[in-house]
């Protein structure tokens, strides 16, 4: 066995440092950076100085009066000119959707404050995908659609005002929950998000304060080289108030963020089940680096639509502070794809109740549709046939987690360290852990794993303990010491 696991540590190595680029650093050694990296992000940002005030259309910054005409306004003022910056005297704006435009630098000026109004009347349905699957949805407060140089910036606050969208859908997992409909309310309850990149390209989204969305707070999706840098998600209270969901998109720098909210604070997403197989798009080539991450679910998460695959992703030198989980692999039996080469390093965790955690059978109740006898006949919403589309062979369903390295992470006050289970015939193959120091109440356990191996992995808790492996195959791990 342990000839094996060499050689298998041997060979892995030698694939990892295919994956990272051989330019010589100041020290004369490779430079650990996967080629790719030095293409995420946006390429170019908006460049011409000139200035439209949105004052100049007419709008009251009292926080009570409609602003989205002027606003709108000015954007479609400034992008007819051929690009420059939208700026705001301080005050709040009350307003609701707005669509920004290629070559437009929307400036939100630290003591400015974009608020969103409550009347869904405001916020146009329109085409776009929303947790996996493409269906008809109110728009987001801020909208970048089919949009190409664009920037958001300034030091000020887009506030999403969202407590109402988080009331709406409390009230409606009951019902739903009662009629055995809980894996269909996230799609009829039409919340909004705050911040959309949609089918759009050289985007910029820095130095901004995002707080109280009714939804997700930024999703980048269909798009390419996207810059998220430097903006503070807080005051995220409600349900699936995600920070950043990179969505079947590419190119991507996640960088210098402080997220504080009630779900995944990072998340990589590919698409759900049938449709998300159908449109088969990867989001790859991502790079999520010095970030700091608070209350939410996970740090770091993979999933749960992985239907179009999750690959090429470098996650570096984050911090994670009472995050309930720091890295998060989800998916389910009818979710497909994949995630694949994956590095993670440089992470620290603090307080993290759960800082490793892998599942391929996430949330059934959520995860699985069942048709109902609440929804036949001819007035089924064509979002409720789509989520029940069966995917064959079932075989099809099974999302594939391998060739995933970890290394130089430091965790304390963790509860169970590892809480990771594969499927039966689809187990989580190769992965690497690398110099990994943990203390927690519980080493953990892992079931249906294949190909893991650990170097320099220590793992300490208060009691004897060790961890537990069932249904593993040529597998290293560490022991456990006891340290009071």
């Amino acid at each position: 066995i342990g000839g094996r696991v060499r050689a298998l540590v041997g060979v892995v190595a030698g694939l990892g440092c295919a994956w990272f680029a051989a330019t010589p650093s100041r020290a004369g050694e490779a430079d650990p950076m996967p080629a790719w990296s030095r293409d995420v992000g946006a390429r170019r940002t908006p460049g011409s100085p000139d200035i439209f005030t949105v004052q100049a259309f007419g709008p009251m910054a009292d926080g009570s009066t409609m602003a989205t005409s002027a606003i709108q306004s000015a954007i479609d003022r400034c992008a007819a000119a051929g690009g420059g910056v939208v700026a705001f005297k301080p005050g709040t704006y009350l307003t609701g959707a707005l669509f920004l435009k290629g070559n437009v630098e929307f400036r939100v000026d630290t003591g400015v404050t974009l608020r969103g109004t409550k009347d869904l009347a405001a916020y146009p349905r329109q085409w776009t995908r929303v947790a996996g699957i493409e269906m008809m949805w109110p728009a987001a407060l801020l909208n970048i659609c089919d949009a190409r140089n664009v920037k958001v910036s300034g030091g000020g606050t887009i506030d999403g005002d969202g407590a109402a969208s988080w009331s709406h859908y409390a009230a409606m997992v009951r019902q739903y929950e009662a009629r055995g409909l809980r894996w269909v309310v996230d799609y009829d309850c039409e919340r909004i998000r705050l911040l959309q990149v949609w089918r759009s390209s050289d985007v910029t989204v820095q130095d901004v304060h995002l707080r109280r969305s009714g939804f997700w707070t930024v999703q980048v999706c269909y798009s390419e080289h996207v810059t998220v840098s430097g903006i503070s998600i807080h005051d995220n209270a409600g349900p699936s108030t995600d920070g950043v969901d990179v969505d079947s998109s590419r190119y991507v720098l996640v960088q210098d963020c402080d997220i504080d909210n009630n779900d995944d604070c990072i998340c990589l997403k590919a698409g759900r089940d049938a449709d998300g197989l159908r449109v088969n798009r990867p989001t790859e080539y991502v790079l999520i680096r010095d970030n700091l991450t608070r209350r939410g679910s996970g740090m770091v998460t993979f999933g749960s639509e992985t239907s179009g695959g999750i690959r090429h992703v470098l996650v570096e030198r984050n911090r994670a502070l009472g995050t309930a989980e720091g890295i998060r692999f989800k998916s389910a039996r009818t979710r497909g794809g994949y995630v694949r080469d994956v590095v993670i390093r440089d992470v620290t965790m603090t307080d993290v109740p759960s800082p490793f955690t892998i599942t391929l059978d996430w949330f059934p109740s959520y995860s699985y549709a069942a048709t109902n006898a609440d929804w036949s006949g001819s007035n089924v919403p064509a979002h409720w046939k789509v989520l029940t589309t069966p995917v064959t062979p079932p075989e099809r369903g099974w999302c594939r987690i391998e060739d995933v390295s970890i290394e130089n992470v430091r965790i304390t006050g963790a509860n169970q360290i590892f809480t990771a289970s594969g499927l039966p015939g689809d187990p989580v193959r190769d992965i690497r852990w690398r110099n990994v120091t943990a203390e927690g109440k519980r080493a953990g356990r892992i079931e249906y794993a294949s190909g893991w191996s650990m170097r320099d992995v220590t793992l300490s808790t208060p009691a004897p303990d060790q961890l537990v492996l069932a249904n593993c195959t040529d597998m290293t791990v560490p022991s456990v010491r006891t340290k009071p």
